[in-house]
């Protein structure tokens, strides 16, 4: 946690809002990357586990929209880690603060809770994007030397790089609400769980909804991390289960509506003031 003198006394040197902005952010990089080993590469480490695992026993049996299966795997396993980690780096800290009862030292200085949504938020995204990242190069890295022929490319960046991001601060704004809603952090682990953890895992990371019976593919399309992991993988192949635009148009609809519930719930202090 930052210091709360040094956040009282930035606050008396100047009255520059965005001084409270930048010093909450700063501070929530620094919480998650002092602990890397941890936050970043651990992470890393399941993903680089799960496609060894998975590439072992499918690949060469597989194929998806042509794509041999270790390659169609990375994306998956990079945007499920995208999302996983932004939702834990904001739930994780404000569940934390609430129990240590340090929340207070963010609450006495005098920023707008739209401050403190930008704050938390923007470095879930970070921390997710790192993490995507790192499982990129690594598994990335991996098949491109021992399997140079599998196919795994980057076809358009743009695309990965919108749905990355546009995820990354759903999550992190998902994550806000939980770390409202929970007193206790098991709590906070039911939440994770129960519904974070089973809306990623069955979002088509390790398939295609298309090889799924017709009742599971309609299922699959109330999903909202299906077209996040979806839109994704069509940054990397130029193919997709759903057009891509539509894909970005429910992530889209889902962050703003995400954010202005979370707004209305940090306006009114819920859960967070007495």
């Amino acid at each position: 946690m930052a210091d709360p003198r040094e956040l009282r006394g930035a606050q008396a040197e100047t009255p520059d809002r965005w001084l409270g902005f930048q010093t909450l952010f700063k501070k929530e990089m620094l919480r998650f990357w002092k602990v890397g080993f941890q936050t970043v590469a651990a992470p890393v480490l399941t993903a680089l586990l799960y496609l060894l695992i998975f590439a072992h026993v499918l690949d060469g049996h597989v194929a998806v929209h042509g794509v041999r299966y270790v390659a169609f795997l990375i994306p998956g396993l990079a945007m499920m880690s995208v999302l996983q980690n932004a939702f834990a780096n904001a739930s994780s800290s404000l569940i934390q603060s609430k129990v240590t009862g340090s929340i207070v030292f963010v609450l006495l200085p005098p920023l707008s809770y739209l401050d403190f949504f930008a704050a938390f938020v923007l470095a879930a995204a970070v921390r997710g994007l790192v993490v995507g990242a790192g499982v990129l190069v690594v598994t990335g890295g991996l098949v491109a030397l021992s399997l140079p022929d599998a196919g795994f490319g980057l076809a358009a960046p743009g695309w990965v790089l919108a749905f990355a991001l546009l995820g990354g601060a759903l999550m992190g704004a998902l994550g806000l609400i939980a770390g409202m809603w929970a007193d206790k952090f098991d709590q906070l682990a039911a939440f994770q769980n129960f519904l974070v953890m089973p809306l990623t895992m069955l979002s088509g990371v390790f398939y295609s909804i298309h090889s799924l019976p017709s009742f599971w593919q309609g299922v699959s399309r109330f999903n909202p991390v299906f077209y996040m992991i979806d839109g994704f993988r069509y940054g990397f192949f130029g193919v997709s289960d759903v057009a891509p635009g539509l894909s970005l148009a429910v992530v889209l609809g889902g962050f703003l509506a995400t954010a202005a519930f979370t707004l209305a719930l940090l306006k009114r202090g819920y859960k967070l003031r007495a």
